[in-house]
């Protein structure tokens, strides 16, 4: 069995005009002083000089949070740093549900005047750790399982399509791509 550590989850967002980055500095500046989190936040940094790069981030001890244009698609990303003791079922659910509490979050700030919504379809999981779970097609066999468990009480079984990063280059990832739109909330209440 294969141990998934370092997941990180990117819940895309809606193509919008008119989205500032800049916006999120104080916002994220703000979750560091009211520690709103479960992880230890410390830090922001701007990368929005970074093409199609990591935008803007808070730097914690435990888990990043940012939101990301990796890849051309704007998104808000939870990346788990420290290793979580508890099975893979329980550290999927952990990172799916900083995610979304992440984005609701988002949504809700005044300050950044809804411009940043979950596009209701797409979320894309990554496991950071070339070491234990490298990109080849005997890993993505193993963990498919895992991960269909998790979108299929989610999501519904057979309301989702999963699809892979088989590039051996990039880091192993799945999307779900959901068929019925959802929102951060009705994920939120379910996890």
């Amino acid at each position: 069995m294969i141990e998934l550590q370092h997941i990180s989850v990117k819940l895309f967002l809606q193509e919008q005009e008119g989205i500032d980055l800049a916006a999120l500095v104080p916002v994220f500046h703000g979750w560091i002083q009211e520690q709103i989190f479960d992880e230890l936040l410390i830090d922001v940094a701007d990368y929005r000089h970074v093409p199609d790069g990591p935008g803007v981030m808070v730097i914690g001890h435990e888990a990043d949070y940012s939101v990301d244009n990796t890849d051309g698609r704007l998104g808000v990303r939870y990346h788990r740093k420290a290793v979580l003791n508890s099975d893979n079922q329980e550290r999927l659910r952990q990172a799916i549900r900083s995610a979304f509490a992440a984005c609701l979050r988002l949504e809700e700030d005044p300050a950044l005047n809804q411009k940043l919504r979950f596009n209701g379809q797409d979320v894309e999981i990554v496991v950071n750790d070339r070491l234990l779970a490298p990109n080849n097609p005997e890993i993505r066999q193993a963990i498919e399982p895992e991960i269909r468990a998790l979108a299929d009480k989610l999501f519904g079984a057979g309301s989702y399509q999963l699809t892979w990063q088989t590039d051996p280059r990039r880091l192993l990832s799945a999307t779900v791509k959901v068929s019925k739109s959802f929102t951060a909330k009705d994920i939120s209440q379910l996890i």
